[in-house]
């Protein structure tokens, strides 16, 4: 991903939407589609949506905040996730993500000044077995120590 991230004309959301509406239950393979293409829900992809479907922006705002892998703004090139779920939790995840975070002197969904590094949290990895866990780029790391989140940090160019 891109910290500046492609815009779509009217004319692109369009043809994305357009190409999904044949579908039983369109809503999240379009969310998909526009996200793939430019990183993000876009704010001005959101009204075209509603029309299309029917729905109301709260109805459609309630989705993509519902799920967690929707973005309503770009993010940096590299997305780092850091597993918040219990397990992660009991094994120093909480003390490892906030470590992180001010090494980084970014929040939770804050992107580097450099554009090279977005931080989110996820809850839950499937990785509870080698906990803590992140990942970087959809890339699942278990038994993340400093040593291995400072290696993830410097791949990502942060």
């Amino acid at each position: 991903m891109q910290p500046s991230a492609p815009s779509l004309s009217e004319d692109e959301v369009r043809a994305i939407i357009d190409r999904h509406l044949a579908l039983e239950g369109p809503l999240l393979p379009i969310l998909h589609a526009l996200q793939e293409a430019c990183g993000h829900i876009p704010e001005a992809a959101r009204e075209p949506i509603c029309d299309a479907l029917n729905i109301t922006r709260a109805e459609l705002h309630g989705v993509i905040t519902f799920y967690h892998d929707f973005r309503e703004a770009p993010t940096g090139r590299h997305v780092l996730k850091i597993c918040r779920a219990e397990a992660c939790q009991a094994m120093g995840g909480a003390a490892l993500g906030e470590a992180t975070l001010a090494r980084l002197g970014l929040g939770w969904h804050g992107t580097t000044a450099n554009g090279a590094l977005t931080v989110e949290p996820v809850y839950c990895l499937g990785l509870c077995a080698c906990a803590p866990a992140a990942m970087l780029n959809e890339r699942p790391v278990g038994r993340v120590d400093r040593a291995r989140m400072d290696a993830l940090l410097a791949e990502a160019g942060a």
